[in-house]
């Protein structure tokens, strides 16, 4: 049994964010894989709905003139999977949501409340942060863009404000044309499992495909919250493809982490998947540009 006190269906962003004003104890909910679980354990009991689902707004996946891509948050996993926009031009993120739990919870789960849960284990998080996605916030005083990596504020904390409403995640062509991308999860088991560590690299080789023109470097369950690394990015530029730049790529990735143990893994046993799936990842990530790695 779920113990609802009520439900609100509205029709607009507008008429989301009044209902949110009106009610300051009120909820969103969409697909509810995360909402409904947290009702049914007790831990927000008698809550106040408010469903976003079925405006059209915020669903779907669009190209923009200038080749930034529009992803609605209100995109279930599968649609983002099955996106013909995402399959040509950001396979690595379909990919990786394509990972998250069962076929049930990828055709009712939403990338908008993947990324506003704030979890570190959300399987999207870590392959949005390499792409430089910018969330698109609206609330009563209108729009407001913020990259994603300065949303995360804690575990489970975004920069969310009670009345506002994430109405989309923007990525542009400079984010995505000519890069390779790789998206690996580790987990126990495997299938329908959250993520013991999640590793994601985009990578932008030169002319020659011999040398590293950009990457980027992201884990999920490595930090508090997902995280980039800047200092191994840094290092990776400019450099030639060689097993050095690999290994040196790992042994960096590790002062930039701070996982913990739990009940999934040891923090050593994370340490060591970050340094070995981050040589993995960025491999793939190079094949996937169109270079070569031994």
């Amino acid at each position: 049994m779920y113990d609802i006190e009520k439900i609100v269906q509205p029709k607009t962003v507008p008429d989301v964010i009044a209902a949110l004003q009106a009610d300051p104890e009120a909820v969103i909910i969409c697909g509810g894989s995360d909402v409904l679980i947290k009702i049914r354990e007790g831990k927000i009991a008698g809550a106040s709905l408010v469903s976003i689902q079925g405006i059209k707004q915020l669903e779907g996946v669009s190209l923009e003139p200038d080749g930034t891509i529009v992803i609605g948050p209100a995109t279930t996993f599968a649609g983002v999977t099955n996106s013909p926009i995402v399959q040509q031009h950001l396979p690595a993120l379909g990919d990786a949501v394509d990972q998250a739990g069962g076929p049930q919870l990828r055709n009712i789960g939403t990338i908008g409340g993947n990324v506003c849960n704030g979890v570190t284990s959300a399987d999207s998080g870590a392959i949005l942060l390499t792409l430089n996605a910018l969330l698109e916030i609206t609330g009563p005083n209108g729009k407001r863009t913020q990259p994603l990596q300065e949303f995360y504020k804690g575990p489970g904390k975004v920069d969310l404000a009670h009345d506002e409403v994430l109405t989309a995640i923007r990525i542009a062509k400079a984010d995505y044309d000519g890069f390779g991308g790789h998206y690996i999860k580790y987990a126990m088991r495997n299938a329908m499992d959250i993520a013991t560590l999640g590793c994601a690299v985009h990578a932008k080789l030169d002319e020659t495909k011999q040398n590293i023109a950009e990457m980027r470097l992201a884990f999920g369950v490595a930090a508090p919250t997902p995280i980039r690394c800047p200092k191994t990015e840094e290092l990776a530029k400019g450099q030639p493809i060689t097993p050095a730049l690999f290994a040196l790529v790992g042994q960096t990735a590790l002062t930039e982490v701070t996982p913990r143990t739990s009940w999934r893994a040891s923090k050593e046993f994370r340490l060591q998947l970050v340094q070995e799936l981050s040589q993995r990842a960025f491999k793939q990530a190079i094949l996937n540009a169109g270079g070569a790695a031994e």
